[in-house]
């Protein structure tokens, strides 16, 4: 019987804050950006677990909901309303990035006898941003995804926004204990595409007399890749309309 992959969100809050105490403040700064700003700051964070394996024959069910969610309450209990850098051990060396925790609940779930086969844990800091760690692709790598908006005329219709989001997969780094420096991704996608699509016609953008979501698409990779600081271009999904979207991965 086919593996099936079954997701589960649950959210909780933390603080945290990006400091390397060895790295005078000029460099943190520069590294970090508004992320090393003290004392910390807070996110409403989202998890999403994905879970792989056979449907039961006998109650049609991957795993047991009321036991997925149970173990979920119980690892992020310890980190709930907790600030991570203060009151967690586990990020006394270590920068509690998305990446690292991310990474470091992988570590927590895995072993959970009751939630079958860990495929994904997706870590949303707010609904813009997001880090991924997968089977695959192991525990020192990971992907980040970062979502931007733009307002553009589509073949001559009336503007409408569209919802962009690059993501970037690579190693985290053990240093900064990040795939890619985000700051430095925002003056990217800001610079090579929304200034120069936000409010113009894709048709003269392009350059083509008819645009479709799939040629917006493959022209933002083409912008993008190759420029990023670090990490690798993986993937481009672009909402067009909430029924409507397009990815592109070289």
């Amino acid at each position: 019987m086919a593996s099936v992959l079954l997701n589960k969100r649950i959210e909780f809050a933390a603080s945290h804050r990006y400091i390397k105490p060895e790295w005078d403040e000029a460099k943190n700064r520069a590294v970090f950006g508004p992320c090393y700003n003290p004392p910390a700051h807070g996110h409403n964070y989202m998890l999403e677990v994905t879970v792989a394996g056979e449907i039961d024959p006998v109650n049609g069910m991957v795993v047991n909901l009321f036991d997925l969610k149970r173990v979920l309450l119980d690892v992020l209990e310890e980190f709930d309303h907790k600030n991570l850098n203060l009151d967690m051990p586990y990020f006394k060396d270590r920068i509690p990035t998305s990446e690292n925790f991310a990474r470091l609940l992988w570590t927590k779930l895995a072993p959970q006898p009751d939630i079958g086969a860990l495929h994904t844990v997706r870590l949303y800091e707010d609904e813009d941003l997001y880090a991924e760690v997968t089977a695959t692709g192991g525990l020192d790598r990971a992907s980040v995804t970062r979502r931007y908006s733009f307002t553009a005329v589509h073949d001559g219709n009336q503007g409408h926004s569209w919802d962009l989001y690059v993501t970037v997969h690579g190693p985290i780094d053990p240093v900064t204990g990040m795939v890619t420096d985000i700051a430095a991704m925002d003056r990217l996608v800001l610079d090579h595409v929304v200034k120069t699509f936000d409010r113009q016609d894709l048709r003269q953008v392009i350059g083509t007399q008819s645009v479709s979501g799939s040629a917006v698409a493959k022209t933002i990779w083409d912008r993008l890749t190759g420029r990023l600081s670090s990490g690798t271009l993986s993937n481009i999904h672009l909402d067009q309309t909430r029924d409507l979207s397009f990815d592109y991965a070289g």
